[in-house]
């Protein structure tokens, strides 16, 4: 008899694009899209195309870019797959993100082997079909029956328009399977007090010139759009008036879910892709946690305030705080956890340096918590030293990150055992008490020259000591931790272990082998909380699931006297 073969399954395409202006929450929109279509019984994923020709998004400063978000895999990308793994409770991998670098790369790499057979390789069609098989081998890997698909920066842009070129093929292959979303923006000019939609109406002109026509326009705009505005875009989009969703500015960006559902979004896409609503059980499960959270966050019992000291902040006169964005989130989680609202300060180093430099520790105690996340280079260094001694001495709550963990090291090697000029090979490879060295296999790569996706990078595991703060907090005996560094602290196996152990400054996690140090604290005899990992808690922080590190930094905090 003859096997049957398996019918392969059909995958559905949502693809979100942006009109008028970027940074009008696209990404918060294609993240809540996913969350309603969970709601209604889907298996969702995401992916993300951002169009810089930088292969990742690894080697990009903060200040310009915001956050890089690390995989599991390693793999370093854009912020916003930060959003969809938070917002669908779920860890995706390298093929939910491209660039145009990375795109293009794949198909000069095949053409360099031969893949092409010899045929000539064209802009188009073989870079949008090279799109189109990443997008499909990312829902065939996440199993998605629905894939949210977000082209970074707006329509009519000259970067992105090989992007939206696979999406239109993608669509005339199998039209009942893709749907569009655009996102738009409608101002208010304050001179007038109006909400216009000649912007976004211009916005839908330009993404039909591209061969595609929205499904569904969502307008985000300071506040409700009322019918005149959405009959006005329908009318010039060939589109319902139901088919223009109001997206207002909401007290929460974890509110938006909730109010695409009342907005009956969830229903309309499923009808744009000749799908129903599903009334499973792990959909309703799913809905009620997620309200469950959204709940938590606004009956908060209580307030505590934690200090971010970061050297990201600055841009000009404004303050970015998207550069660490996973943490500002996770403290958020864990404070909804714990029913209390946290207020976050962002706090420049470079302001703990210099006349200022007293005056400004001070404030520290105004503080539950103190956390100094990651970086790279020597900018504020010495700020974050001030402070990381002054909250040790103040025994103010604190929590050290990747390069935070380290400044804590040098610090009380510095202060504590009195090695003069202790510091990290990075900023003074010539310090005669080298605290913090260079990972080994990281040398050579530096000599070449190699810096793009060649740190220590993704998830590796970790033993915490019994009877450790970490193992306490953790309530496990090994974790896995996302990471994202090329130095390390130099204690284990040298000179310098024994004396910080004598001084009660403890590893108190190390990979398996014993190499590595993961995780140091000081001796609750000496501090409350003051811990340092060498990993980046924040990149696992869910609402549905809090990161038990900063519940206890919080934790810690609410119990400051």
């Amino acid at each position: 008899m003859k096997k049957k073969t398996q019918k392969k399954k059909t995958r559905k395409y949502i693809f979100v694009v942006g009109g008028v202006m970027s940074g009008v929450g696209k990404g918060i929109t294609a993240s809540s899209i996913g969350k309603i279509l969970q709601f209604a019984g889907y298996e969702v994923s995401a992916v993300k195309i951002d169009p810089y020709v930088n292969v990742d998004a690894g080697t990009m400063n903060p200040t310009e870019h915001g956050e890089t978000f690390v995989l599991e895999d390693g793999y370093e990308t854009d912020q916003d797959m930060g959003n969809y793994e938070r917002f669908l409770n779920r860890s995706l991998t390298r093929d939910s993100y491209m660039t145009t670098g990375s795109i293009y790369q794949t198909v000069i790499n095949r053409e360099r082997s031969l893949g092409y057979g010899g045929k000539t390789v064209s802009v188009v069609p073989h870079v949008p079909l090279a799109v189109i098989d990443q997008i499909q081998r990312s829902a065939d890997k996440e199993d998605a029956e629905i894939t949210v698909v977000e082209i970074g920066g707006t329509v009519g842009e000259y970067e992105n328009i090989l992007f939206l070129e696979a999406a239109r093929m993608m669509k005339r292959q199998s039209p009942q399977d893709v749907a569009f979303v655009l996102v738009s923006y409608l101002p208010v000019p304050g001179t007038l007090g109006e909400m216009k939609t000649k912007p976004t109406q211009q916005a839908v002109r330009t993404l039909q010139e591209s061969g595609i026509f929205p499904d569904i326009i969502v307008g985000r705009s300071p506040g409700i759009m009322d019918d005149r505005r959405r009959g006005k875009i329908a009318t010039s989009s060939m589109l319902h008036d139901e088919d223009i969703i109001s997206a207002p500015n909401l007290s929460s960006i974890y509110d938006l879910p909730e109010h695409f559902v009342s907005e009956n979004l969830d229903q309309k896409l499923l009808r744009k892709l000749s799908l129903k609503s599903r009334s499973n059980q792990k959909g309703i499960k799913n809905r009620q946690a997620w309200n469950r959270f959204v709940n938590k966050t606004k009956k908060s019992q209580g307030e505590v305030s934690i200090a971010i000291v970061g050297k990201y902040f600055g841009t000009g006169d404004f303050v970015l705080s998207d550069a660490y964005v996973s943490v500002i989130e996770a403290l958020k989680f864990s404070g909804a956890e714990l029913g209390v609202s946290v207020k976050i300060d962002w706090l420049q180093a470079q302001d703990f340096e210099g006349t200022e430099k007293k005056k400004n520790l001070k404030r520290l105690h105004n503080y539950g918590g103190v956390i100094v996340p990651g970086g790279f280079g020597s900018s504020g260094i010495d700020g974050k030293l001030a402070v990381i001694e002054y909250v040790r001495m103040n025994k103010i709550p604190f929590l050290g990150i990747c390069l935070g963990m380290q400044m804590a090291s040098v610090e009380f090697a510095r202060n504590v055992l009195k090695l003069k000029g202790a510091h990290t090979t990075e900023v003074n490879p010539d310090t005669d008490h080298p605290v913090i060295d260079i990972l080994s296999e990281q040398k050579e790569k530096l000599k070449q020259g190699d810096y793009g996706g060649s740190m220590r990078l993704g998830s590796y595991t970790a033993n915490l000591k019994p009877g450790s703060l970490a193992r306490k907090v953790y309530k496990k005996a090994a974790i896995s931790e996302r990471h994202r560094h090329r130095y390390e602290l130099n204690t284990i196996g040298n000179e310098y272990q024994k004396m910080f152990e004598e001084k009660g400054f403890h590893v108190s996690g190390t990979s398996p082998d014993g190499v590595l140090t993961e995780i140091v604290e000081l001796d609750q005899k000496l501090h409350p909380f003051f811990v340092g990992v060498q990993f980046h808690p924040e990149l696992q922080a869910r609402p549905l699931d809090p990161h038990p590190l900063f519940t206890g930094l919080i934790k810690a905090a609410k119990n400051k006297k």
